[in-house]
């Protein structure tokens, strides 16, 4: 069976070979306007299920799996920056407090559809001025929700977190393999 991860992004691509490594990686072209009257938790799982849906319509035999994550402070998300004055913008909020990331999943197989989310605390040191200038001065904020990758120099300003790491780096893999073990099992 085909399996189909409805993705442009490397780090869920890297992710999805812990799960299997039979699986073929497309990106889409869903238009991932949030609606106003989605929830802002809600949101990763909206745009999870866009992104599934859009790919179905080409890939009707596989099992597809579309994933967006959203990182969330005070109500607001926080998508991923468009220059550097928006990036400090976003550490600066960051700093010194805790912050919500969501993968939301949608899995699509035989006109079945499941949806889930996943969400993980992410903890932020009190940071300087300086550090917050070092971080946004490299090449790896942006093109990453929230203007940081945990998986890269952005662990250095996280103090901790609670929950799934590899959430926080934007597939949560252990909730997905159960997931999908429960679509092809049934």
């Amino acid at each position: 069976m085909n399996i189909i991860l409805a993705s442009a992004s490397p780090r869920r691509r890297e992710l999805m070979k812990i799960i299997t490594d039979n699986f073929d990686a497309v990106s889409t072209d869903a238009d991932e306007t949030i609606p106003d009257n989605i929830p802002v938790k809600d949101a990763a799982a909206y745009l999870a299920d866009i992104k599934a849906s859009c790919a179905s319509k080409k890939f009707h035999d596989s099992l597809i799996i579309g994933c967006d994550t959203t990182v969330v402070c005070d109500d607001i998300i926080l998508g991923k920056p468009k220059d550097k004055n928006q990036c400090r913008e976003f550490i600066n909020l960051l700093s010194g407090r805790t912050h919500s990331v969501i993968t939301g999943c949608c899995l699509i197989f035989n006109n079945d559809v499941m949806t889930f989310s996943v969400e993980t605390e992410v903890t932020f040191r009190n940071l300087t001025n300086f550090e917050i200038e070092e971080y946004i001065s490299t090449d790896e904020p942006y093109d990453k929700a929230g203007g940081y990758g945990i998986q890269g120099k952005g662990a250095l300003l996280i103090e901790k977190i609670n929950g799934d790491y590899f959430n926080v780096v934007g597939l949560p893999v252990s909730r997905l393999k159960i997931e999908i073990d429960k679509i092809l099992n049934k």
